[in-house]
């Protein structure tokens, strides 16, 4: 019987890094570091402390299998291969939640809608990597804005009474929109809510684009704010479907998926 392997995945994103291990089909580590300037330190940074919550592990080194994603995955070291963010989220929602059909990824510095069939495969995606607008950076921005951390910001949208829109399609015209609103003494939630009303309708927009198929998920750090859900909810009149581990872990989640899906094909040569 073969036995069971540790299989690998790390995303190396623009504001975080993330890793997950997988012990067969049970995860048994994972780890969300901040971001290096430099992606190989990130990298190491993370698998590291993944390693750590695994008795069995030593380090790096021990893992039988390791595929990288993000925009940093050509700088994960031991890297067996290295595969897209796009497969790799589609991956990790699969090994979740494999009734998902539809994925809007929000990340630190892009957006991307995914439609995927039934084994989890991407059929069509779109993405806006062009404007920080609509992204996890946007999100921060505008919440330093407010003197807030991010939970606190989306509590504070929870508290509107009404949406303020926010009109500018530009991340720096609409930083200038809101200081002009709160300067006229507008009520701070429902400021707060037209900034998390302006980024759902982003990812809605990339939504219909690829077609909306339920289910549909949130993956990325944003998928934890409680005002972006809601709006996000409210545009797809639908609850968005669950995910059984954290949405910020679906790339590497996705990542290790991928890199157990090779081990297997591995071993079935061997055998023929």
């Amino acid at each position: 019987m073969d036995k069971e392997l540790f299989c690998a995945g790390c995303d190396v994103g623009s504001t975080t890094g993330k890793a997950v291990i997988l012990k067969g089909n049970t995860l048994v580590g994972s780890a969300i570091v901040q971001s290096e300037i430099d992606p190989e330190q990130t990298a190491t940074s993370v698998l590291e402390a993944a390693c750590r919550q695994v008795p069995e592990l030593s380090g790096i080194d021990r893992i039988d299998w390791l595929v990288g994603t993000g925009y940093g995955r050509n700088e994960v070291p031991f890297a067996n291969e290295n595969l897209s963010e796009i497969t790799c989220h589609a991956s990790g929602v699969f090994f979740c939640n494999p009734a998902v059909r539809t994925v809007i990824d929000i990340g630190g510095q892009d957006v991307k809608a995914i439609a995927t069939d039934e084994t989890g495969r991407v059929r069509e995606f779109v993405m806006n990597d062009k404007c920080a607008a609509g992204t996890g950076r946007f999100l921060e921005m505008m919440s330093r804005i407010f003197k807030m951390d991010l939970d606190g910001f989306s509590e504070l949208s929870l508290q509107a009474k009404s949406v303020i829109p926010i009109t500018s399609q530009c991340s720096v015209f609409a930083e200038t929109e809101v200081i002009s609103l709160l300067s006229k003494k507008r009520p701070a939630p429902d400021i707060a809510a037209g900034i998390f009303a302006s980024i759902a309708k982003r990812g809605f927009t990339l939504l219909k684009r690829v077609g909306i198929t339920p289910e549909v998920t949130l993956t990325g750090g944003c998928a934890k704010s409680r005002g972006l859900i809601i709006h996000l909810e409210r545009l797809l009149r639908t609850k968005l479907a669950p995910l059984s581990i954290d949405p910020q872990l679906m790339g590497a989640l996705g990542a290790a998926a991928e890199a157990s899906k090779s081990v297997a094909r591995t071993r079935a040569t061997a055998r023929a």
